[in-house]
C-alpha cells in the first residue's frame, strides 16, 4: 500500500492532487486542517491536508526508491510488564523491525497515525531550528556541503547533522550518512522524502536483531553474559530468566562464575528462589562440566560472569575457557552487556577487546539514565555485532525489551524523547 499526504487550499483541491498522483483508485483516509509550522513558510500555506492511499503490487520491504512507512507506535510494546500470566498468557507478542512486521490487520487509521509520527519528527526538527540563528548555522565551517544561505534543503541537512551529533553519533558516521543522501539533496527531493530516506538508512544500519532462542538439538542452550563491572549483568539475567520462565514456560537454570563478589551470587540466588529455578556457583571448569551435565535437559543455562576490565588478561582468559568448555557440550550464545552511559572511547576498548576472542550479541543497559543514544549506532557500526536487548531501569522483570531500531532512530533524529524507548 502507498500512503501519501497532499495539501491544498480546500479539501477538494487536495483530493484532486491525490488522485492525480496516485490514480483514480486512491482512497481518502483522512482530511484535516493543518496548523502553520513556520520556517521559510514550508508548512504555512496549505490549509487542508488529505491522507490518501492506494494498493500497490509490491508492498514488501523498505527500499531505496520510496520513503519508509513507520509502524504504528505502541507505548507499551515490548515491555515485560505486559506478560503477567493472568493478563498475557502464552508467548510474548512483541512486534519489532521493519514494515514487514506490521500485522496484516493494521487499519487505515493506524497507517494514518504512522504517517503522523513520521511527520512529527520533521516538525520537531523544524521547531528546534526556529529557535536557532540560521546565519550562525550556515556560517559554521565543519560541514562539508556547499553553503547556500537561501537553500532550505541545506539548512535542513545541517539540522539533521547537528541533531545526530547532539545525540552523540560519531562525526564519522554522521558524515557518511549525509554523503549517502547527498544525491537526494541535489535532485531537490522534498524534506519529507529526505528524512524518510535518512530514517530508512539508519534503521538498516542497525541490521537484524538477534534474540535468545532454544537450541535445535533438544539440549540446553548455554547463555553467557559478559562485560565490565557495574553495567547490570546480574539484573539483566534475572529479567531474561523471568521472561523465559513466565512467558515461554521454559526450564531455566542459573549459574554464576562470579566468585569475587559474594553479593552478586546472593542476588542471583534470590532471583532463582523467586522463580523457583536451580542455581549453582561455578568455581572451576570441573564445576561447570558437572552442572552442564546435570541440567543438559533444560532449555536454558544462563551464566553470570565476573565483571572486569578488558585489560585484565588473566580474567579474560579464564572467561574464555569457561565459554569454550560449554561449547564442547552445548550450543552457546554470548551477550556483551554494556551501559549506554559509558564513554564511547571506553566502549570501543571493551567491544574491540572482547571481539578479538568471542562472537557476541550486544545488550545495552541504563537507557533511563541518558537521553543520547548515539553510542548504540556507533558501536553497531564499529564491531558489527548484532543488537539484542535493552534495559531501562532496575525493575525485574519489567524494565527490559527487545532492541527496536525504529524507536532509537526516531530519537536520534530528534523525533521523540528517551522515555518512549
Amino acid at each position: 500500500m502507498i500512503i501519501k499526504k497532499f495539501v491544498g487550499k480546500t479539501e477538494e483541491e487536495a483530493t484532486k492532487a491525490a488522485r492525480e498522483s496516485l490514480g483514480e483508485g486512491a482512497v481518502v483516509l483522512n482530511a484535516k486542517p493543518i496548523k502553520n509550522k513556520g520556517l521559510f513558510g514550508l508548512f504555512s500555506k496549505p490549509k487542508v491536508e488529505v491522507t490518501a492511499a492506494i494498493e500497490e503490487a509490491d508492498d514488501g520491504n523498505v527500499s531505496n526508491t520510496r520513503p519508509v512507512r513507520l509502524p504504528p507506535k505502541d507505548e507499551n510494546a515490548g515491555k515485560l510488564k505486559d506478560i503477567i500470566p493472568e493478563e498475557r498468557p502464552g508467548r510474548l507478542d512483541i512486534k519489532v523491525g521493519g514494515e514487514n512486521d506490521m500485522p496484516r490487520s493494521t487499519t487505515a487509521s493506524q497507517y494514518e497515525k504512522a504517517i503522523d509520527e513520521k511527520l512529527e519528527s520533521i516538525h520537531s526538527l523544524i521547531e528546534k531550528q526556529m529557535k536557532k540563528d540560521a546565519k550562525e548555522i550556515l556560517d559554521e565551517e565543519d560541514f562539508e556541503v556547499e553553503k547556500d544561505p537561501d537553500s532550505e534543503m541545506f539548512t535542513f541537512m545541517k539540522l539533521i547533522y547537528n541533531t545526530l551529533i547532539d545525540n552523540e553519533v560519531d562525526e564519522k558516521y554522521a558524515d557518511e550518512l549525509l554523503d549517502e543522501v547527498e544525491n537526494h539533496r541535489a535532485k531537490k527531493f522534498s524534506m519529507d522524502y529526505l528524512l524518510s530516506s535518512i530514517y530508512q538508512k539508519l534503521v538498516l544500519k542497525f541490521g537484524e536483531v538477534e534474540l535468545m532462542s532454544k537450541a535445535d538439538n533438544g539440549k540446553a542452550k548455554a547463555v553467557f553474559f559478559i562485560g565490565p563491572t557495574g553495567v547490570g549483568k546480574t539484573t539483566t539475567i534475572a529479567k531474561l530468566a523471568s521472561l523465559k520462565c513466565v512467558n515461554e514456560k521454559a526450564r531455566v537454570a542459573l549459574f554464576t562464575t562470579d566468585t569475587y563478589r559474594v553479593k552478586a551470587a546472593e542476588q542471583l540466588k534470590t532471583y532463582a528462589d523467586i522463580l523457583q529455578i536451580p542455581f549453582r556457583i561455578i568455581y572451576s571448569l570441573d564445576d561447570l562440566n558437572a552442572a552442564i551435565e546435570e541440567f543438559s535437559g533444560y532449555d536454558y543455562v544462563m551464566v553470570d560472569t565476573a565483571g572486569h576490565s578488558p585489560n585484565n588478561n588473566e580474567q579474560m582468559e579464564a572467561q574464555r575457557q569457561f565459554i569454550e568448555a560449554a561449547e564442547s557440550k552445548l550450543s552457546v550464545e554470548t551477550y556483551l552487556v554494556l551501559s549506554i552511559t559509558t564513554k564511547y572511547r571506553d566502549l570501543i576498548n571493551i567491544a574491540d577487546t572482547y571481539a578479538r576472542q568471542l562472537k557476541y550479541r550486544i545488550v545495552f543497559t541504563k537507557l533511563d539514565e541518558t537521553g543520547a543514544f548515539g553510542n548504540m549506532l556507533n558501536l553497531r557500526l564499529r564491531v558489527d555485532a548484532p543488537m539484542s536487548y535493552v534495559t531501562d531501569g532496575q525493575n525485574v522483570p519489567d524494565d527490559i525489551e527487545e532492541f527496536n531500531a525504529q524507536k532509537i532512530v526516531r530519537i536520534l533524529l530528534g523525533g521523540s524523547s528517551a522515555d518512549e524507548v
